[in-house]
């Protein structure tokens, strides 16, 4: 049901990417290319990774794209789940569970100490699933993001 992505699959995940975006109203901010895809994943330094979710076909019906991150007080590696998604028509066969499952897996052989993502506020199916799967929210901590403009005035 879970497996490594590969090249061939870029078109179908740069789609579920805009899928996700048209789900969180957000779909003017989703302007990743699949040639950028295909070199974040794939090119000579990949800096993210996939996995896809089949359904009983063979059919792509899901996925998760994810990077390392580091954790100071831990000292070790860690996944961040940017993205997981399943098409509606699938949600509720246990493709968003299998695909976290393979992630925890991951961590666990690795030794990395954490899974860590974000949920928008207003997503309360996602987050009764995730509730449901043992995770907790990190009320404590507001994420902050540069982009566009303000990261240019910074950065210049």
């Amino acid at each position: 049901m879970i497996r490594n992505a590969t090249t061939s699959d870029i078109p179908v995940i740069h789609q579920m990417v805009r899928d996700l975006a048209e789900y969180e109203k957000c779909l003017d901010e989703a302007r990743a290319t699949e040639e950028q895809l295909r070199e974040a994943l794939f090119g000579e330094h990949p800096a993210a990774f996939a996995h896809i979710a089949q359904d009983g076909s063979g059919e792509p019906v899901g996925f998760s794209l994810w990077f390392l991150n580091f954790s100071t007080w831990r000292g070790v590696h860690g996944i961040y789940l940017e993205d997981l998604y399943v098409r509606p028509e699938a949600r509720g066969g246990g493709h968003g569970k299998a695909l976290l499952t393979e992630l925890a897996r991951i961590c666990v052989a690795r030794g990395y100490e954490r899974l860590e993502w974000s949920v928008l506020n207003w997503n309360t199916p996602s987050i009764a699933f995730y509730e449901s799967l043992g995770a907790r929210p990190q009320d404590e901590w507001t994420v902050y993001r540069l982009t566009d403009e303000a990261l240019g005035r910074l950065g210049a």
